[in-house]
């Protein structure tokens, strides 16, 4: 019995979902058979009918796991210690620095070889 419970469940998530997917191929068709109206409108229309989709979405398991995994990581994320202006700075200049080091040594190992390369073929001579 309990599975005849899930299977009506998830039939109804699956065309709640077909509807939500038919939701947004209708506003992206809608945004483009009227073509002549104003952008703005077709827009705010694409943007409600999203949104509606969105909502037809979340009631279903699937939306519901997207919601709780999003108030999940918006929790996480207050957690996290950010760094603060003198440590971002010293980040950024180590990085540049590194950069600016990595990029001299490249130029160099790339003058050399064309050098040694030159040498080899006789173009140096």
């Amino acid at each position: 019995m309990k599975s005849s419970v899930e299977s009506q469940s998830s039939g109804l998530d699956k065309a709640k979902i077909i509807v939500a997917i038919a939701l947004v191929f209708g506003a992206i068709a809608g945004f483009h058979y009227y073509g002549d109206e104003p952008l703005l409108f077709r827009v705010l229309g694409l943007l409600a009918v999203v949104a509606a989709a969105g909502g037809v979405m979340m009631t279903t398991a699937a939306g519901q796991a997207v919601w709780q995994f999003a108030r999940t990581s918006r929790q996480e994320l207050r957690k996290v210690v950010w760094p603060n202006r003198q440590e971002t700075l010293q980040t950024t200049l180590i990085v540049f620095v590194m950069v600016v080091l990595v990029a001299l040594f490249l130029w160099l190992v790339d003058l050399l070889a064309g050098w040694g390369i030159g040498r080899i073929i006789g173009l140096g001579v």
